[in-house]
């Protein structure tokens, strides 16, 4: 195993890996790291049929296991996404044997993986994978077939040409396959039954009840043929590819719970600064790890400029500290007036006007940053200390801050790169 350094694991959130399959074929792939800290464990994700391992829902859940400690890789099978090969080549067994050689490199260049999170049909080769790896403890399916067959339901009544042909077309989201007889074939010679009444791993099973794609009866088979220790986790509500951000974020949270119990987890390493509050981005995207002592969140865009929308914008969280302030503040003075104040609600918004704030002056032409914050104050109180509150809350340290010129004194910290 190689010996990384921590200075080495500070400099990138997310890394870039290709790694060699067992076909001499470079995988791409992504490695999700703990801000500022070892990682406890390592894990894999893989994704499902066809999706590749940028899929929203499979960033949005390696990144919350990463708050967990976690570093996890997720990456694309051959043929698919940004790896190398033709996918009309590859089946079933060959995704297991790309999960098998990711896993080889974790153990070579790293530590050997731990948990193993799969995806649909990537949820199937998780389970078969896990067999052939000693260092896994725990396993967590997500929306995964009890049989890899299931996946031929996709194919619809193309399946009868590619029996017939020896290939088809088929368009699946969209997009299109090329899907080879040997392909079925494979899909027919796994028997995930006999894996999972034998298997010696922790299990998490984790399925919509509404999934249109893989129905829930799949999810009560893997759960009946499976040995304890097993859990299940309806997502209800979700969709197939778990199109809403908030489940996603719940499912990765969960699973990093869940998997604690089963692992064995390095020690946690306090955040690396003498500061209130550290922030970190990676090599890619706008996606930024906070954090403020043992607090942490995320920040991010939108996706309308470039972002993937799993945070607050940075202006966001501007508001959000002047929110949060004001409404302190107003309870403090409240309280020590003995005031009925049941409950402050702070609504904020910030606009750029520049056109009209550089008309306001042809001597001197400014542009001006404009918060907009509107009050409301729940509770018995008169009109005078209504009026009181809204002048105590232009007082609160934010909101001072923010009125006042800044110094911000900027330095370059150790261990830069040439």
């Amino acid at each position: 195993m190689v010996n990384i350094s921590l200075n080495d694991l500070k400099r990138m959130r997310t890394q870039t890996l290709q790694i060699p399959n067992r076909n001499g074929l470079n995988l791409s792939a992504q490695m999700d790291l703990p801000l500022k800290e070892r990682p406890r464990a390592y894990a894999i994700f893989a994704h499902c049929f066809t999706c590749g391992k940028n899929l929203r829902a499979e960033k949005t859940i390696s990144l919350s296991l990463t708050q967990s400690g976690f570093a996890v890789i997720r990456f694309d099978f051959a043929g698919v996404g940004e790896s190398e090969g033709e996918f009309y080549e590859t089946n079933f067994s060959t995704q297991i044997a790309d999960i098998l050689d990711v896993a080889n490199f974790l153990s070579t260049h790293y530590e050997a993986p731990q948990l193993l999170v799969g995806h649909s049909l990537g949820g199937a080769g998780v389970l078969l994978a896990s067999e052939q790896l000693p260092s896994v403890r725990a396993v967590a399916t997500i929306g995964a077939p009890s049989n890899p067959e299931h996946v031929k339901h996709l194919f619809g009544s193309m399946q009868a040409l590619i029996e017939q042909e020896g290939e088809a077309q088929v368009l699946i989201a969209g997009r299109p396959f090329v899907i080879q007889r040997h392909f079925l074939r494979d899909l027919e010679s796994h028997d995930v039954a006999a894996t999972l009444t034998k298997l010696k791993k922790s299990l998490l099973i984790v399925h919509s009840p509404q999934d249109q794609i893989v129905g829930i009866d799949n999810a009560r088979k893997i759960y009946e043929m499976a040995r304890h220790p097993k859990s299940f986790l309806s997502l209800d509500g979700g969709d197939h590819l778990m199109g809403r951000k908030a489940d996603a974020e719940y499912v990765g949270s969960v699973v990093a719970a869940w998997s604690s119990r089963y692992l064995e987890l390095a020690d946690s390493d306090p955040v690396l600064t003498d500061q209130q509050a550290v922030a970190r981005i990676g090599k890619t995207g706008y996606t930024t790890e906070i954090r403020m002592g043992s607090h942490t969140l995320w920040a991010d865009e939108p996706k309308s400029v470039g972002g993937d929308d799993l945070g607050p914008s940075p202006y966001d969280l501007l508001l959000a500290a002047l929110g949060a302030c004001t409404g302190m503040t107003l309870r403090m003075y409240a309280d020590r007036k003995k005031w009925p104040l049941e409950e402050v609600v702070v609504h904020l918004n910030h606009e750029k006007r520049y056109p009209e704030d550089m008309a306001l002056s042809e001597e001197r032409p400014q542009k001006l940053d404009h918060i907009f914050k509107r009050l409301e104050f729940l509770g018995d109180l008169s009109d005078e200390q209504r009026a009181r509150l809204k002048e105590i809350a232009e007082r609160c340290p934010v909101n001072r801050t923010l009125n006042q010129p800044v110094v911000i004194d900027s330095e370059l910290g150790g261990d830069q790169e040439g």
